[in-house]
């Protein structure tokens, strides 16, 4: 056998070897999560704060407590009850390796539900984490799981739904057979061209451009004609439409190219939660914080090894030469093949004009590649490498128990220590004192705050302005749908409110004749709700005692009698 029959045979084995590794997603295997027309909020890989959506948002009709059904068999790998991010969540390990993600539920079903409020019970606590072995709460294809909701940082009613690899990577459902109807083309908002070498300028000058979008007859776009020179890349703000709603969901891939060569595609289909905070560099930071309009920014920025990328031929950048004539076009689809493109017509051009040099006076040079620490007035801030994603220069002031840490325009990316020297408070105040960042008020949002002697910290991953904030008031507590001293035969809950208007609620109690009631605490509305379903006491007279701390340790005790026919 001579050299080039072994090469090929050698090739004809690699390949057959990476398509045995990469079997096919499976079609027709998962059934739909519930039975009602299935209409979007929310699309796999959608743009959000500091992350990709990593499954599919399913409206519930505007209501609470739908059917949610296993869509195959497996069993219950992991329960999470949390006050905040996903709220009540199921997680379903599936016979054929996948895992199904089911969250911001009312309630659980059946089995599920008596296991989780069985060791909410006997752990004394509302907020949960469980990993029930595998026989342990088995399930088929078709059987009731649990009932829709609005729990955890849910903006309203919906059910909150993924699918996972064996890697535990979230994959856009839609590749698995989820068909939603979607009729309509994504939608541009707007194109910016960046320059991205020293000397590169776009219509001569050494910054963004936004570019005039130009409609056309076949649905598509033209921009002005773009005079550029050196290095440039551009970016996009899209969105799609599905039938049936009128919310700007994401899209599903993005193509580039100059003069007919691909030069970049992204496309929404897996990724891996370790990465998706990677989401700011991938769009443009700053123009997101001043304008509320995401441009995903379609070029690979330094420190950015988002997966989503493919078939990236010079990092997505373009080199613009005197004189040249060329065409950049922009393709953008959503899952149905919905499809708008605009094009882009570039003129190499020259400039008798120089890039303006960067003002660094005062400013604060940090390199991204290593740690940094800097001191103003009583205020620390260490920033380890690769905190940030880039070289930057930081305004970095500070006056009194106020320090002013840049601008929220930055993007920050592991988490960065500000300290504060409070040698000058008494151990009494000391205990009161948090670290909070300023809202558009004034007003201090508290920040988790560490105490070391006579030193405090927290860590944070948002420029902005951050104060020293006392909190010497204590919760307040009143009752929702009771009074002491009443009878409440007729309620099938109780509700109590529970506010703090300084560092906010940390923890909270309840008893019932002395023994622990699980109460569900709703933070978007402040109240806390017990159900008399648990059981907890069939006494006609119950003494209610309720303790609620704040996060800098206030606490109030609230105490009421009430009356209940037992049947």
């Amino acid at each position: 056998m001579n050299r080039i029959s072994l090469w090929l045979l050698l090739c004809l084995c690699f390949i057959a070897d990476g398509l045995a590794q990469a079997p096919e997603v499976p079609q027709d295997y998962f059934s739909n999560p519930m039975e009602i027309p299935l209409i979007l909020s929310g699309s796999f890989g959608e743009l959000r704060s500091n992350h990709f959506h990593s499954g599919l948002d399913i409206k519930t009709q505007q209501r609470e407590g739908i059917p949610v059904y296993a869509p195959a068999d497996g069993f219950v790998s992991r329960i999470k009850v949390a006050h905040y991010g996903y709220g009540k969540a199921l997680y379903i390990k599936h016979t054929n390796g996948y895992s199904t993600v089911y969250a911001h539920l009312s309630n659980y079903a059946g089995d599920i539900q008596d296991y989780v409020k069985g060791q909410q019970y006997k752990k004394e606590s509302y907020v949960i984490e469980l990993f029930p072995e595998a026989e342990m709460l088995p399930v088929k294809k078709g059987d009731l799981i649990a009932y829709s909701g609005n729990s955890g940082s849910s903006g309203g009613p919906h059910l909150h739904f993924e699918i996972r690899d064996g890697n535990s990577r979230p994959m856009n459902p839609m590749l698995f057979g989820v068909d939603i109807p979607d009729g309509k083309k994504p939608l541009v908002n707007s194109v910016i061209a960046y320059p991205q070498s020293s000397e590169a300028h776009i219509n001569n000058a050494f910054k963004p451009v936004k570019l005039r979008l130009i409609p056309q007859k076949d649905g598509s776009f033209k921009t002005e004609k773009v005079k550029a020179i050196g290095q440039i890349g551009f970016g996009i703000s899209a969105y799609d439409q599905m039938d049936g709603a009128s919310n700007k969901n994401g899209v599903y891939e993005i193509k580039t190219s100059y003069n007919g060569e691909t030069k970049l595609e992204v496309l929404f289909d897996r990724f891996s939660f370790n990465e998706t905070r990677y989401l700011n560099q991938y769009i443009d930071y700053g123009y997101w914080q001043r304008n509320k309009s995401r441009v995903q920014r379609l070029f690979v920025a330094p420190n950015n090894p988002l997966s989503l990328f493919k078939n990236q031929d010079a990092s997505g950048l373009i080199e613009v030469e005197e004189g040249f004539q060329g065409v950049y076009s922009i393709t953008v689809k959503d899952f149905q093949d919905n499809t708008v493109r605009i094009d882009i017509p570039i003129e190499g051009a020259t400039t008798t004009s120089t890039p303006k040099a960067e003002d660094t006076d005062g400013l604060n040079f940090v390199s991204s590649a290593e740690n940094t620490s800097i001191t103003k007035g009583k205020f620390s801030v260490f920033i380890p490498s690769n905190s940030l994603y880039e070289d930057v220069y930081l305004d970095i002031n500070a006056e009194a128990d106020t320090l002013d840490f840049h601008y929220d325009e930055v993007p920050i990316h592991k988490n960065i220590t500000i300290s504060f020297d409070a040698s000058n408070y008494s151990e009494k105040d000391l205990s009161k004192l948090f670290i909070g960042r300023l809202n558009y008020k004034g007003e201090p949002y508290y920040n988790t705050t560490y105490r070391k002697g006579k030193k405090l910290s927290i860590r944070t991953r948002t420029f902005g302005t951050y104060a020293l904030a006392s909190d010497l008031e204590a919760p307040t507590i009143s009752p929702e749908n009771f009074q002491d001293q009443k009878w409440i035969s007729n309620n099938k809950t109780l509700k109590i409110k529970i506010e703090d208007e300084g560092s906010g609620i940390k923890s909270y109690r309840a008893t019932l004749n002395g023994k622990f009631i699980l109460m569900e605490y709703n933070y978007k509305k402040d109240v806390l709700t017990y159900d008399f379903g648990d059981n907890i006491s069939t006494d006609t007279e119950n003494n209610l005692k309720l303790v609620v701390v704040d996060n800098v340790g206030n606490s109030t005790t609230f105490e009421a009698t009430f009356f209940r026919k037992q049947s």
